[in-house]
């Protein structure tokens, strides 16, 4: 269970991104063919600059015989409480610069460290063993890193270093060696092994042009943050990459995965040109971002963001939100020892309320569970937790929290087009039984003549088949929908998107999925309430001719995604999208799906 923490927080990214199956990728040892490799793409962009090498070698752990096992115990306890410390720091300085969701990484390997089956087999290696904390600690670490290399999924071995990074973090601390420094005192290509995730985090991305790594895949921790850094990278160039790097100037382009050493002055020429056009197109694309998304006959979508504080409203603005489909309320519930107090929590609502002035701003109530544990909440571990005590259900048997939590929300709506929204709803009675709950709140502000807007909107997210099924019953109770693609997608189809051998099964461009998506729009649409979707799926440009044909009525994503959804949507109209959104709840796998979508959009018809 000691990498349940990751595992279950999908390692810290709190959206999965709809991609398509990854492709075979060339990591079997690229070949570097007249100063010029290929290897694997992993952020879009080009850069030319001298290779500033950053080779960290592994912390040397002897193990020693001790006569004090409760000792090295304690120094254990202590090195735990230290790195925790740290890797609180890194998610602060994460938030700020990239939002919430780049630095739940930070969030996940915190709770790494708090799992207690990996601090217990540790403590019993020290005691059975009588041997050092260090040489305990990574003889564990180790057997849990290779347990994730053995696997078969790319994106799981690539996790391997996320556990390798929470590893060293304390051997540092145990061992009092002290970490290398990334800065970079002068523009140039950044060439690792690997980066971990405490690596990338200190990234400038003013001097770091673009990023070379021998390790790595186009869903690890480097290509995450590289992008969402804007910052060119080529990962997976094999082990002699940085030997043959060294004293050189590197060009690369980071969506072919082209690298060159050395290149002639031509060849240069030609990537700070490309770089140029690239720059400028990026800019022009943030800029059209700003404007609304209108399909070639003239229908406008709203393109609204996910968000998860008050950073990431400030980014959703500048990426052309064009309000708030989805705040997450948990980052004010997490890394503290009691819950946040009504006046904390109106406080932010109220700032992230004016930072959307005019616009709407959808607030879902406490999202938690097992998962996520609470020292102030006595969550006891389960076996599942995405099929335990969560979301509606915990907030309807804490109504004292609930109660606090919804009249801060109450509060913040005067003034402000603030919108409330159930997670996890799955029985009409837990939606009566929440809105009473709310009523109840309602009243008690009344009474103490406290403003709150009367005509605020409720919603309810869409993640469990069973409201699917209900949509019509449920509709008849609230002002809109939002429908939960990621969750949905594994209840629907009975896959843990953690299990690498089934995971692929939960891919929302399943007809089956598609198909309960459609029926909870028309079931929303036939009771006049609108419906929103805020997963993943509604970021990817395959998905928005579908979801457009279904005649979805908001857009909901990270904010990174909503500049190409946008240009997605204007080069449709909604009779092509119409087409294709009837043609492919009849076919038969999600690859089926996706290549007909493509061809569709090939064609420029239908």
């Amino acid at each position: 269970q000691a990498l349940q923490a990751l595992v279950d927080n999908n390692f810290g990214e709190a959206e999965v991104t709809e991609t398509e199956p990854a492709a075979e990728t060339k990591q079997d040892r690229p070949q570097l063919v007249d100063d010029h490799i290929t290897a694997i793409g992993a952020s879009t962009g080009l850069a030319v600059g001298p290779a500033v090498l950053y080779m960290l070698a592994p912390i040397a752990v002897t193990e020693k015989s001790v006569d004090d096992p409760p000792l090295e115990i304690e120094r254990l306890e202590a090195a735990l409480k230290m790195a925790k410390r740290e890797i609180q720091a890194l998610y602060t300085e994460t938030k700020s610069q990239l939002g919430s969701e780049k630095a739940d990484i930070f969030d996940a390997h915190r709770q790494f460290l708090e799992d207690p089956s990996l601090v217990d087999a540790t403590k019993e290696r020290i005691t059975e063993q009588r041997i050092n904390a260090e040489a305990a600690w990574h003889s564990v670490i180790t057997e849990m890193a290779n347990s994730y290399l053995e696997l078969e999924d790319e994106v799981f071995q690539a996790r391997a270093t996320d556990v390798k990074d929470v590893g060293q973090r304390v051997l540092k601390v145990l061992t009092g060696q002290q970490p290398k420094s990334l800065e970079l005192t002068e523009p140039g290509i950044l060439v690792a092994s690997d980066l971990t995730p405490s690596d990338t985090a200190q990234l400038d991305a003013d001097n770091v042009l673009g990023v070379c790594t021998e390790l790595g895949t186009n869903t690890s921790h480097t290509a995450i943050i590289a992008k969402a850094m804007g910052i060119p990278a080529v990962v997976g160039l094999g082990p002699d990459f940085s030997t043959l790097a060294e004293g050189k100037t590197i060009a690369l382009n980071g969506e072919s995965g082209d690298v060159w050493l050395d290149p002639p002055a031509d060849k240069v020429a030609e990537i700070k040109s490309q770089r140029e056009t690239w720059l400028a197109e990026r800019d022009a694309a943030r800029e059209a971002a700003l404007a609304p998304a209108i399909t070639q006959d003239g229908q406008q979508i709203e393109i609204v963001a996910n968000i998860g504080g008050l950073n990431d409203a400030k980014s959703a603005l500048e990426n052309g939100a064009e309000g708030v489909g989805l705040l997450r309320t948990e980052f004010l519930y997490l890394d503290r020892s009691e819950a946040p107090t009504e006046d904390e929590q109106f406080e932010i609502y109220q700032a992230i309320a004016d930072i959307m002035e005019e616009r709407p701003l959808i607030v879902r109530t406490l999202d938690i569970g097992g998962d996520k544990p609470l020292p102030y909440m006595n969550l006891e571990s389960e076996v599942n937790p995405f099929l335990g005590w969560r979301g509606i259900r915990i907030c309807l048997d804490w109504p004292d929290m609930f109660k606090d939590q919804l009249r801060a929300i109450l509060r913040a709506s005067a003034g402000h087009q603030l919108k409330i929204m159930f997670p996890m709803v799955s029985t009409l009675s837990e939606l009566q039984a929440a809105k009473r709950i709310l009523a109840e709140v309602q009243d008690e502000l009344r009474q103490a003549e406290i403003a709150f807007d009367e005509a605020m909107e409720i919603g309810i997210m869409i993640e469990v088949p069973a409201a699917v099924a209900i949509a019509d019953q449920l509709a008849a109770e609230v002002d809109f929908f939002s429908i939960g693609t990621n969750d949905l997608s594994q209840y629907t189809m009975a896959s843990d998107r953690t299990n690498a051998k089934v995971a692929a099964l939960a891919d929302t461009f399943q007809p089956s999925i598609l198909r309960l998506i459609r029926r909870t729009i028309e079931a929303a649409h036939a009771a006049d309430k609108w419906v929103g979707l805020c997963g993943e799926f509604a970021a990817n440009p395959l998905a928005v001719p579908i979801l457009l044909g279904f005649e979805l009525d908001e857009f909901s994503m990270s904010s990174p995604a909503i500049p190409k959804v946008k240009q997605a949507i204007k080069q449709l109209t909604t009779e092509q999208a119409k087409s294709i959104a009837t043609a492919v709840v009849d076919l038969e796998s999600a690859q089926d799906v996706r290549e007909y979508v493509k061809q569709a959009l090939a064609a420029g018809d239908v």
